[in-house]
């Protein structure tokens, strides 16, 4: 073996396997880290990668292609794991895994490595992506290998190899728990969050959170903001001081309509994690089950994910025809599902895919919402496509006469011929 090219984030794990490896095959390492908005996590990288012994380091910015191609997709889809997760993580293992096989084909690598463990799901996100993008790419796990465990058995002995190395990272004896940030959240998983009675909400433990202030200390005030939608996706925001917080940011408007600041799709999730990080918005504590077969516990920071879900939910609520939104709906768990599990580019991800395009053509809008410390609450929504009827759907006379409330009677009694039939049966039989 010649050339590997290493999935490398500069972290605790991804150091040290790059060092192990290079030392095991006695070959040339290519470090590769994709920009899915890790921000300051990136700064002085290459510099760490080439000084730990990669030959050079490729840093693929992909936070625009993230957010349009991976992000907006699934969020189209409603797609949560488990009633809570919004797969942070998950959706951005593909988009990782497409961006490093680039480089292989590049640099004519024999070989792609990563650094997830034998015990995640990131595992199989990445060599199933592999698998599917690049079939003929030999994948190296440095954690499924006895003699790597045998040097490394935990995340102890590699903070004690990286101090020893002077290989700089974030993990210590007093911050075991790893973290995974990119533009949509950041999860924080091990170390004393193994323990799920431990308090995430507590005082002493605020320093952990990046993305959001805690609800208690957000802001006594609520803050509202507008998302502009047009077939599915949000493309433009309003909120009070929202020119001042994109030049903060460094985010470009793509123009105006109707008083909406249009936004990329990374230029919203860039907004929309300020507005709602700011207001404590986005906060999830939850045990999982992980695709490997465990149970595993993790706490997330989602502020704009959050805000986005709910108020692409509103806007369906009145765009979307009921039968197209309850089938949409039935297939959640599955679509979550597959992106959980590591299957983004398999055929039934993208057959689902096609089913959720065609059922967001209608939703186009306007969605306003009410953030307050930690809250997130619909506060408006309208579309020009709206199927709700308001003269309908009055309590009072109904000036269209459209419904005539005599039609229930018959309506219920067919829906009640099968209970009754029912009840008849087990009443005799008693």
């Amino acid at each position: 073996m010649k050339k590997i090219v290493v999935a490398y984030s500069g972290g605790l794990d991804t150091s040290v396997l790059l060092s192990w490896l290079k030392q095991k095959y006695d070959c040339e390492i290519i470090a590769y880290c994709a920009d899915v908005g890790q921000e300051e996590e990136l700064d002085g990288l290459e510099e760490k990668a080439t000084s730990t012994g990669a030959s050079k380091c490729y840093i693929g910015d992909l936070r625009e292609e993230f957010a349009r191609d991976y992000i907006f997709p699934m969020f189209q889809a409603g797609a949560i794991y488990e009633g809570q997760y919004f797969l942070g993580t998950s959706i951005a293992r593909p988009c990782i895994a497409k961006g490093m096989l680039d480089i292989v084909a590049r640099e004519n690598a024999d070989a792609v490595a990563h650094g997830a463990t034998g015990k995640g799901n990131d595992q199989v996100r990445f060599e199933l992506s592999a698998a599917t993008l690049a079939p003929h790419v030999k994948v190296l796990a440095p954690w499924r290998m006895d003699d790597f465990r045998a040097e490394f058995p935990g995340r102890a002995e590699m903070i004690a190899f990286a101090e020893k190395n002077k290989i700089p990272v974030q993990a210590s004896a007093k911050k075991p728990y790893s973290m995974d940030r990119n533009l949509l959240h950041i999860s924080f998983e091990a170390g004393m969050l193994e323990d799920t009675w431990f308090d995430g909400t507590t005082p002493d433990v605020r320093g952990m959170y990046v993305l959001s202030v805690a609800p208690e200390d957000a802001p006594d005030k609520a803050e509202y903001v507008e998302l502009l939608f047009e077939k599915g996706n949000c493309i433009g925001l309003k909120a009070d001081g929202l020119d001042g917080l994109l030049t903060k940011l460094k985010v470009a408007s793509t123009g105006t309509r109707d008083g909406y600041t249009l936004l990329t799709p990374y230029g919203v999730m860039k907004a929309l994690n300020a507005l709602g990080g700011r207001n404590g918005c986005g906060r999830v504590d939850m045990v999982e089950n992980r695709f490997v077969g465990m149970k595993s516990r993790g706490i997330y920071e989602t502020p704009g994910g959050s805000i986005l879900h709910m108020a692409h939910r509103q806007m369906e609520s009145i765009t979307m025809d009921r039968e197209v939104m309850h089938l949409r709906d039935s297939l959640i768990p599955k679509y979550a599902q597959l992106v959980y599990n590591g299957f983004w580019f398999a055929p039934e991800r993208e057959a689902l895919q096609a089913m959720v395009t065609e059922s967001q053509k209608n939703v186009s809008g306007e969605v306003r919402l009410k953030l307050y410390k930690g809250n997130i609450m619909a506060a408006g929504r309208r579309s020009p496509l709206s199927l709700y009827d308001e003269a309908i759907a009055t309590m009072e006379a109904d000036p269209t006469q459209s419904y005539n409330q005599n039609d229930a009677t018959g309506f219920i009694a067919l829906n009640a011929l099968r209970l009754k039939a029912t009840a008849r049966r087990d009443l005799a039989a008693k």
